[in-house]
């Protein structure tokens, strides 16, 4: 694999004057030039006796990409989070792609099941959409039948972790998805299916890939088989992989090290880092925090008592598994897929398959072109929401220890049929034909609250892949102290650790809380 390593050189080219080096990845000195460089260089030497030669400074250079970055080279790390949306407008403008939509009749490599009406990829591969009848739900529609992704193959997303001067940083490159809304988001290191990386399509192999397969390089930091979202697709899940490394890492030209506080700034940028990082970064999200004053009379000390052991929680972790088990127990939700040519209540009109309300989704066929990717061009269908959704988690210090309030909801597509999810979780709008009493509880409270009580509030790109400019509002909200703690039976409050400690089980937090938690392992604000 060829590219640049961001390790710092070994002793043959820096001896006693290695603490020179040392301070310009520190960024002590903003070189603006070679010549700028060369001149500090050739002061400093004097007091270090060592003379350093051209094949030094390009050494330089090239093992240390931020200086690379003031040289006008090619960088792939950043002193300030200016410096990196510098490089990814440039990333944006080297990379050449084109979507658009197009009749799903029309698709490429797509079949049409004459009998099932099912989009069938012709190698078998992929993924299929097909019909899917829910019954028993339990929730404010009782029955419906929907369009739902079949996609058995697990694939992978994984995130190397590398300490430079004991700062973690994580190796992300940028990619282009088709349904993302601005084309290109920040992606883990790696994120592919099985048919990409087993080259069903033919194309590129997929880089980086050998870090996260055993026998592999590094010390694993997380790994677990996670769901995805439960509304779209019937029990698929991801592997979300985490690899610590120490050895030289050749950087490509997409990707870049950024460490957990440039990724906590980014995080604040609407549709920049995609959903399949956000997940994966919820299985570091425990690894923030560490030296926070757990004395603190405030918003980031409450929040620092709720990731530590010795933070107090209203319940103990054993009872929240038992009311987990038991919202499972109390699950009636039945399925059965069915021919998509048969579901009820969706038609075709214009080339796309489209609920008869205009509602929820539709099922659209996409066309892409592109030169960054493991092939340059292909088709497929994907599912448009017709509406922004929320997401939000209602939050409230209990004995001065930051709780959130979770919901056990039952998901189309759950493995289990429940996952734990964030406390409002819905497209408002699907409810505008109901009556009030069928609204998602607490949907009143995450729309009305007022501005000093909203800690977090971002739109974020769900995965680019499968779905066409998804979008959601995430929220973090802390309510007034009177709120009460007593609530319905289908939701509990949980610290931060307690949900910390399920992220690492799959099954257990669904995508959106799971997305919700990285966003507060990232959270550095204080009251203010």
């Amino acid at each position: 694999m060829k590219g640049r390593s961001a390790t710092p050189p070994v002793g043959n080219l820096f001896t006693d004057s290695y603490s020179n080096v040392n301070s310009i990845f520190h960024y002590n000195y903003p070189f603006q030039t070679w010549g700028s460089l060369k001149s500090w260089y050739c002061d400093t030497r004097v007091e270090t006796k060592y003379w350093t030669s051209a094949v030094t400074i390009i050494s330089i250079l090239w093992h240390y990409p931020c200086i690379s970055n003031w040289c006008g080279g090619w960088p792939s790390m950043f002193a300030e989070t200016a410096e990196f949306h510098a490089w990814y407008a440039e990333r944006c403008r080297a990379q050449k792609y084109r979507t658009g939509k197009i009749s799903l009749d029309q698709l490429n490599g797509w079949i049409i099941d004459p009998d099932s009406g099912n989009l069938v990829h012709h190698t078998g591969k992929f993924f299929t959409v097909e019909g899917l009848e829910v019954t028993r739900s339990g929730r404010a529609v009782e029955a419906w039948q929907q369009p739902i992704i079949i996609q058995p193959e697990r694939g992978v997303l994984g995130i190397l972790v590398k300490e430079f001067h004991g700062v973690p940083h994580c190796l992300l490159q940028v990619k282009m998805e088709p349904g993302n809304v601005n084309g290109l988001q920040l992606s883990p290191t790696v994120q592919a299916t099985r048919s990409n990386f087993t080259g069903v399509h033919g194309g590129k192999p997929v880089p980086y890939l050998e870090y996260f397969a055993a026998p592999r390089p590094g010390r694993v930091l997380a790994d677990v088989l996670q769901s995805e979202q439960a509304s779209w697709f019937l029990a698929k899940r991801n592997r979300n992989i985490i690899v610590q490394v120490e050895d030289e890492v050749p950087v490509l030209e997409d990707f870049c090290w950024l460490s957990f506080d440039q990724i906590d700034e980014l995080l604040r940028v609407p549709n920049l880092i995609n959903m399949d990082t956000r997940t994966v970064l919820s299985g570091a999200a425990s690894r923030r925090l560490q030296d926070a004053d757990l004395s603190a009379d405030n918003f980031r000390g409450a929040l620092a008592r709720s990731w530590s052991p010795e933070g107090h929680s209203l319940h103990a972790t054993v009872e929240l598994l038992s009311w987990f088990t038991e919202a499972k127990g109390r699950c009636t939700l039945t399925r059965r897929l069915i021919p998509l040519s048969k579901v009820d209540g969706w038609s075709y009109r214009d080339g796309e398959l489209t609920h008869d309300r205009d509602q929820h989704f539709a099922v659209v066929g996409v066309d892409v072109q592109t030169s960054n990717r493991e092939v340059s061009g292909w088709q497929q269908p994907m599912f448009e929401p017709r509406s922004q959704g929320v997401i939000a988690f209602l939050i409230r210090r209990i004995n001065g220890v930051v709780h959130l309030l979770v919901q056990a909801r039952t998901e189309t597509g759950a493995f289990d049929g429940v996952e734990m999810a964030p406390t409002v979780q819905c497209q408002p709008e699907n409810y505008h034909h109901l009556p009030d009493d069928s609204k998602p509880l607490f949907l009143d409270e995450v729309l009305a609250a007022p501005r000093e009580r909203i800690r977090f509030d971002a739109i974020h790109s769900e995965e680019g892949g499968r779905f066409y400019h998804a979008q959601n509002r995430y929220l973090l909200i802390e309510v007034e102290d009177d709120f009460p703690l007593e609530v319905p039976e289908n939701y509990m409050w949980a610290t931060l650790r307690q949900l910390t400690e399920f992220v690492q089980y799959g099954n257990h937090l669904n995508v959106e809380a799971r997305i919700l938690l990285a966003f507060f392992g990232f959270y550095k604000e204080d009251d203010q």
